[in-house]
């Protein structure tokens, strides 16, 4: 349960301010929403921006002096703060402008705790960085609620460090590769490219032998992955590590115990390339050999 002392840890901090972006999603879920155009196909809602300033609300009554880097805001805070704050407030946006459940909201700590928020499960995903496990929602979203301060939040900006949620469990998260189910990112852009594409993966005669493919650009990809309902996720890219799209499920992750590399089997960092999150060693080892096979049979 997160009901937090006067000090709150970073985990419940991380915890309390997800969960009151996911509350700022869920409530405004199926609404028409305005768009602000990034160019190249990709947008931002009102949500998206609402949902940070509820999450940074959160974080600032908290850590006052850290730094925080959202999505849309981009970094605030001091220039010369020693800690920095990930902010993701509406991963899957794309879905969520189109009616999808499939979204999640991602709240880490650089190199520190982290959350993953689905606000429509009522499931928060958390790490202190060193274990990872899932706390549930009494009711789901739809009948729960979150309070900052003793303040119910629902539709409005929260503030405070602390949010308190009736709880019916928690459990280790424990990855597991038992489904075959593995998520592919096909969201440009695609630096690895000629080396590594992911539609070659998706066509190379031993993934079909082995797994089941799926398609979801969001965090709750990889946070699926440590909890045992995904093998695998793969995805094209450069550091991901640093990333507010990433930085949060791959804390997860590594948390939970999963196989965590770069597309080219090297360490996730500022010299890495993409991500191949999988459930143990052996199914990254698997899926390792298809992408440096290419389209070749394994």
């Amino acid at each position: 349960m997160i009901d937090s002392p006067a000090s709150p840890t970073d985990t419940e901090v991380a915890a309390a301010a997800a969960l009151a972006g996911a509350e700022i999603v869920r409530a405004r879920y199926g609404r028409r929403h305005s768009r602000i155009d990034k160019g190249a196909g990709d947008f931002a809602t009102d949500v998206d921006v609402a949902a940070e300033e509820a999450i940074l609300d959160v974080i600032r009554g908290a850590r006052p002096g850290d730094a925080v880097h959202g999505e849309e805001g981009g970094r605030r805070g001091a220039v010369d703060a020693v800690r920095e704050w990930l902010v993701d407030p509406l991963c899957g946006t794309l879905n969520y402008a189109t009616g999808s459940h499939l979204v999640a909201v991602n709240v880490a700590l650089r190199n520190g705790p982290a959350a993953v928020a689905d606000p429509f499960s009522g499931e928060v995903f958390l790490t202190d960085g060193e274990t990872a496990w899932v706390q549930y929602d009494a009711d789901g979203y739809g009948q729960g609620q979150t309070d900052v301060r003793g303040r119910r939040v629902a539709d409005g900006h929260a503030s405070g460090p602390v949010a308190r949620r009736r709880l019916v469990g928690e459990e280790r998260l424990a990855p597991t590769a038992g489904t075959r189910l593995v998520d592919v990112n096909l969201d440009p852009p695609f630096p690895g490219a000629p080396a590594f594409r992911a539609v070659d993966l998706l066509a190379h005669p031993g993934f079909v032998e082995r797994f089941r493919p799926r398609v979801v650009s969001t965090t709750l990809a990889l946070a699926w992955v440590a909890a045992g309902r995904r093998a695998a996720y793969v995805t094209d890219g450069g550091d991901l590590s640093g990333s507010v799209h990433f930085a949060a499920g791959i804390a997860l992750c590594r948390a939970a115990g999963c196989a965590v590399t770069g597309v080219d089997g090297g360490p996730v960092g500022p010299e890495g390339l993409g991500l191949v999150v999988a459930a143990d060693a052996e199914t990254h080892g698997l899926l390792m050999s298809m992408i440096r096979g290419g389209g070749r049979s394994a």
